[in-house]
């Protein structure tokens, strides 16, 4: 491994040991929720130690599979816990980094393939030799000093388990190993609901080759079925009982705790008549899962793994209890598409959401919450703008790839009566 790289690796993993003696980080609302919260999975681990179910109650939100394997780490290692996280979110930006070489040495085929068809003069749209060693070092950068990655693993979330999971399927995804990919995306998705869209694009990878795209299709979906019963029958096993179905994914379904965080579920399900809840619930679920995977499907059809980026940002910023480190993971995907940056427009717009809003919300969360000189509108202010600003960026990346993809084959300039025209997405 190259020395750099194992520097690099060596002070993202200091810095987060540093990070986690600040253990106020933990305790916020930004970073840590009734999903991933560790004081809740300690709670967890307590109750089964003891012979109590631990799904009985509201508290536990973690997957029996899961619980289990930490109840033996902090029977065998409690001491160096802290350190799994940390080992495991290094292991996700060296997965990042694995993936976007394999991205990067995949486009450069792809383009060898495809030179024919760009029009002259479009070098810098078109994918470099020198992007093999500027591409991933932009992604494992881009994902080990986060700020956001770093709170998150600081705060020891089990988000940090999420994120290895979701950097573990994209990597069999580029590698096309679909036994693992499915098997991971399957383990992610009875953990936290949302990554069930993820299908797609695996479907859409596993079936470019096949003559018999129907049955191929099929296949993966029926193989994620299989591996999501699989996962459910050992849970079961470990258990003895269904109670940790509505406690996961019924508790992250029907959104029973109004805890505020950095999403827009809380907001509007405090403020709102209860009878409309159900109508709510499932217009922000929709919105959450399948709104967008049908039509985004069909335009990116072609860029599987964009069509990944696109809906994991999506369903980190509409999902029912959100977090900074599930924004996080997206960020560190966005160096993939550096040849679609020249068309980004909103990139400094973006930039000021996302730091005035983290700045303010802690502000804010103390005039409401501590200082009572403010009210939740204050707050929910603040988070509503930066799903905005997130907005903004997932769709400025789609119309940059659109503009790109036009050029490739146009031209960086169009011309119209002889005169330069200005290209205008509508």
């Amino acid at each position: 491994m190259d020395k750099s790289l194992v520097l690099l690796l060596a002070l993202g993993g200091v810095v987060r040991y540093y990070l986690q003696s600040l253990h106020w980080i933990g305790e916020r609302v930004e970073v840590s929720t009734p999903i991933n919260s560790f004081k809740r999975v300690q709670e967890g681990i307590y109750l089964y130690e003891n012979g109590i179910d631990p799904y009985t109650g509201d508290v536990v939100h973690e997957l029996p599979v899961v619980l289990v394997l930490l109840v033996r780490v902090f029977g065998w290692f409690s001491n160096f816990v802290p350190l799994l996280y940390i080992l495991l979110d290094l292991s996700t930006a060296m997965l990042l980094y694995k993936l976007a070489q394999k991205f990067v040495q995949s486009k450069l085929l792809e383009q060898k393939q495809q030179s024919s068809e760009f029009a002259l003069g479009t070098e810098e749209l078109q994918v470099q030799e020198s992007d093999m060693e500027v591409v991933p070092r932009c992604v494992l950068l881009s994902y080990l000093f986060n700020p956001l990655t770093l709170v998150s693993c600081a705060g020891l979330t089990s988000t940090v388990f999420s994120n290895f999971l979701l950097a573990l399927t994209l990597y069999f995804l580029v590698q096309r190993y679909l036994l693992p990919c499915v098997f991971c995306l399957a383990l992610e998705t009875m953990r936290s609901l949302y990554p069930l869209v993820l299908i797609a694009p695996i479907v859409l990878v596993f079936t470019q080759h096949s003559k018999i795209t129907t049955s191929s299709a099929i296949r993966v979906v029926a193989l994620f079925v299989a591996a999501c019963a699989g996962i459910t029958l050992v849970n079961y096993a470990l258990m003895q009982s269904w109670n940790f179905l509505d406690a996961t994914l019924g508790f992250i379904f029907f959104y029973r705790d109004l805890q505020p965080n950095i999403g827009l579920f809380w907001y509007f399900f405090t403020e709102m008549f209860e009878h409309f809840r159900t109508m709510f619930l499932i217009t922000f679920q929709m919105n959450a899962t399948v709104l967008y995977l049908v039509p985004l499907s069909l335009k990116l059809r072609k860029e599987p793994l964009l069509l990944a980026t696109v809906l994991i940002a999506l369903m980190s910023i509409f999902r029912s209890y959100p977090c900074v480190g599930d924004v996080s993971f997206y960020l560190a995907l966005l160096p993939l598409w550096r040849r679609c940056w020249k068309f980004m427009a909103h990139n400094f717009v973006v930039f000021c959401f996302f730091v005035v809003t983290l700045s303010m919300m802690p502000a804010l969360w103390q005039l409401w919450i501590y200082s009572g000189s403010a009210n939740a509108n204050f707050y929910f202010g603040t988070t509503l703008a930066f799903s905005t600003g997130q907005i903004f960026l997932v769709t400025d990346l789609l119309f940059a790839h659109v503009k790109r993809d036009f050029c490739l084959r146009n031209g960086l300039k169009v011309y119209v009566d002889g005169k330069e025209a200005k290209i205008i997405l509508e």
